[in-house]
């Protein structure tokens, strides 16, 4: 599988250094897990991290610093050893520590387009969600009024001429303008990470923005 598109640096050093929020943290493992380049990257980005960290001066904790770490020890470990909701066949490419979230139902949005909500263990500014789009499906022209990931977990789009494919991530904010199209042969099941609001172009997408809700 040959990853074409990655987030760029400063995401990934965002995510060495846990300052994403959590939706976000979820879109850039997600896409870790099957990019070998970005996770030589953020490792090299932890290494310089603790370098830095051992550099600093001993500093007192406060008072409610330990019991802060292990409420963020135990929920992991809690998710990690339940049953996954969601299994390999159902949902191709999902990465196994997702499996454990639980999910809503899908929902309708346009013709061959349907959305599953994640329901993110912490909380989040940024929502998390499944995106299924039948194939050859043509979404309108449509911008972000926030940051928003997508990772592809199986079937590809096209857009400006680039392919995106298994593992390959995407990015678009208030100064992108998205047109994907779905190829032929197969759904295109994307893991998108999106904060703020979808803001549909041209006459038709004024039209339904309305009735669209992600």
């Amino acid at each position: 599988m040959m990853i074409e598109h990655h987030p760029d640096d400063s995401l990934l050093a965002g995510f060495a250094a846990g300052t994403l929020d959590h939706g976000q943290h979820v879109a850039i493992a997600t896409h870790l897990v099957s990019c070998s380049r970005c996770r030589a990257f953020t490792r090299a980005m932890e290494r310089v991290g603790g370098e830095v960290l051992s550099g600093l001066a001993p500093a007192a904790m406060s008072s409610g610093a330990l019991a802060a770490v292990e409420a963020r020890l135990i929920a992991p470990a809690a998710v990690a050893g339940a049953t996954p909701t969601v299994a390999e066949q159902e949902i191709p490419g999902l990465p196994k520590f997702v499996r454990h979230y639980r999910f809503g139902p899908w929902k309708w949005l346009a013709p061959a387009v349907h959305l599953r909500p994640i329901i993110l263990p912490h909380a989040s500014e940024t929502r998390v969600f499944l995106l299924r789009s039948g194939p050859g499906t043509r979404m309108l022209p449509h911008s972000h009024s926030g940051l928003e990931m997508t990772c592809v977990l199986s079937g590809a789009f096209s857009q400006d001429g680039a392919h995106y494919g298994p593992g390959d991530f995407d990015m678009g904010d208030d100064t992108i303008e998205h047109r994907p199209v779905v190829e032929e042969g197969q759904d295109c099941l994307c893991l998108v990470a999106m904060r703020g609001k979808l803001q549909l172009h041209g006459w038709l997408g004024r039209l339904m923005q309305p009735f669209v809700r992600l």
